[in-house]
């Protein structure tokens, strides 16, 4: 029983982690193909994704920010690119540790 609630938990963790990465790869597709931000699942996507940024990696102030011509496009790519590999191997991490 306890075997099967770990391989649950594990389970659980993977899809919220990968959940996360996804968020942040989509808002950083829509910022690149610079979407209508006035549309409600657009905002929705975005907000998201400043939310599962955490902070670290924001586009605004997270780990690299670029200047110049298309710097929030890049920052965007960047770091919240970093941020859904990084959602992705804590992700893998947790699962490998919790699963039996």
């Amino acid at each position: 029983m306890a075997t099967k609630i770990r391989a649950t938990l594990a389970q659980l963790l993977w899809l919220v982690c990968a959940l996360a990465a996804l968020v942040l790869a989509l808002g950083a597709l829509l910022i690149a193909l610079d979407a209508n931000r006035s549309n409600a699942l657009v905002g929705w996507i975005l907000d998201a994704a400043d939310f599962v940024d955490l902070g670290v990696f924001s586009r605004v102030d997270g780990i690299k920010q670029f200047r110049g011509d298309g710097a929030g496009i890049k920052n965007a790519l960047f770091n919240w690119g970093l941020g859904a590999i990084a959602w992705l191997v804590v992700g893998r991490l947790l699962d490998r540790i919790i699963k039996p």
